[in-house]
């Protein structure tokens, strides 16, 4: 597994959690609820990424 996956995710989590605390104690929890969501949607999509990645080189060696 890449270690840069790793780092990346756990970037965007840290992030997203700061600023949903930020926005928690400042009293705009829509707003730290959209913010989580999002940061959660592009977790996705780069994990997703990833695995299409995955597929297509298991088609590679498999000859499918």
């Amino acid at each position: 597994m890449e270690v840069e996956l790793l780092i990346k995710v756990a970037g965007i989590g840290m992030i997203v959690a700061v600023l949903c605390q930020v926005l928690s104690k400042a009293g705009r929890d829509d707003q730290a609820t959209l913010l989580s969501i999002s940061g959660i949607v592009i977790i996705l999509l780069i994990v997703i990424e990833k695995v299409g990645e995955l597929i297509s080189m298991l088609k590679e060696v498999f000859g499918l």
